[in-house]
């Protein structure tokens, strides 16, 4: 009889929530993040919201924090949702793991402390006051891409046209945002954003190339580029990652459609490219390249690595330029060199896999991040061994 009434209290005390052990478990999340690479790694890591259905339960994300099991530090968050249908679908926290190790995260609802803040962001927006660039950048490095009006405006011998689906490239030396402020010079000065002012410039030229990381169909011995993008989606920008989709008419004589999302973590030199792939006809090749501008540089590629490099001086201050792929993925790799001008790139051809991954991204010795080549080798070789080794996450 005594059991039968101590199991009863237990069912009414867990119907309340209030039964010890079950709301312990209900009370905090513990995130585990190991490192197996012999380098300290400060990244961007992404946990699945449905991994915490049972934490999150009753809870309002704006309560939740993240505290570190080392430092005691809170850590700041990002909520994505990437559908748009008003629900998160990751929460992202910078981690920073020792070579070889692992650390503990906890999570815990806390309304009464401020969430921690991050002194430095990631940003991108589609941009109307100069035609319609879309423009992305962090803490590190910059970039930019073209759209429809640029297109219509160079196609119809109209002022500030640019024909081209190539990625352009920021040389920013401070971790500050710039975008919205050199966007602000250019309305009284269309040089404003060329000249250093101390924040860095734009002396990059993309043109009808792949500028670092634009896209493209191989066929026998052409590469076919698509035009500017048609249609833009901001899905996220925070302190920790911007993510965007851009859209591309069909091109090439196979028809082929594109839709790029594109991201950049705060720390990273690198966007990550996923491009999907749509052809009304079989396409040869599909590939990506880096622009070699007047063929002045140097490249280096390492297609059983999965990477390539391009190093040059841009008003004679190093710059060095580079793209990480799945080497299972590379089909080949190659310098295409032309005397026509901006025909000359890095290609790169893959296996046509759905959606395809690869990472672009350049340094600038200005920034203080290189010196030279020796230096982007290195850090181009850390992210191809990120790449292939993606931290570890557990939740307990």
């Amino acid at each position: 009889m005594r059991n039968i009434k101590r199991s009863a209290a237990m069912v009414i005390l867990a119907a309340l929530g209030l039964f010890t052990s079950s709301a312990a478990a209900q009370e905090t999340a513990t995130v585990v993040v190991k490192n197996t690479l012999d380098f300290v790694r400060a990244e961007v890591v992404a946990i699945p919201v449905k991994s915490l259905k049972g934490f999150l339960k009753g809870k309002d994300i704006k309560d939740i924090r993240m505290k570190n099991g080392v430092t005691g530090n809170l850590e700041v968050l990002q909520w994505v949702d990437y559908d748009g249908d008003g629900t998160s679908d990751e929460v992202l926290f910078m981690a920073n793991i020792n070579a070889m190790s692992a650390q503990e995260y906890t999570l815990v609802a806390d309304a009464t402390t401020p969430a921690p803040t991050s002194k430095y962001t990631t940003f991108s927006r589609f941009v109307p006051e100069r035609t319609d660039d879309y423009t992305w950048e962090n803490d590190k490095v910059a970039f930019r891409t073209y759209g429809p009006d640029a297109q219509m405006r160079t196609e119809k011998k109209m002022e500030n046209g640019t024909l081209s689906s190539g990625i352009d490239l920021w040389l920013k030396r401070t971790p500050e945002s710039v975008i919205n402020k050199w966007y602000a010079g250019y309305q009284t000065d269309p040089l404003f954003y060329h000249k250093d002012r101390g924040e860095g410039y734009d002396p990059y030229h993309v043109g009808a190339s792949r500028g670092t990381g634009g896209t493209g169909v191989w066929d026998s011995d052409s590469l076919y580029v698509s035009k500017n993008f048609v249609e833009w989606k901001t899905i996220t920008t925070g302190p920790l990652r911007t993510v965007f989709e851009l859209s591309y008419a069909p091109y090439s004589p196979y028809e082929v459609k594109e839709t790029k999302r594109i991201s950049l973590d705060l720390g990273s030199n690198f966007s990550k490219f996923e491009v999907t792939y749509d052809s009304k006809k079989p396409v040869p090749a599909f590939a990506t390249g880096i622009t070699l501008h007047k063929k002045e540089g140097t490249e280096k590629l390492y297609p059983e690595l999965g990477l390539f490099a391009h190093n040059e001086k841009i008003d004679n201050i190093y710059i060095g330029e580079g793209l990480v792929i799945d080497p299972k993925l590379v089909q080949q790799a190659f310098a295409k060199k032309s005397n026509t001008p901006d025909q000359s790139n890095i290609i790169v051809t893959f296996k046509q896999v759905n959606p395809v991954v690869y990472y672009a991204g350049f340094a600038w010795a200005n920034s203080g991040q290189v010196k030279g080549s020796d230096d982007w080798d290195i850090m181009l070789k850390k992210q191809g061994q990120i790449v292939a080794n993606p931290l570890i996450v557990a939740v307990k």
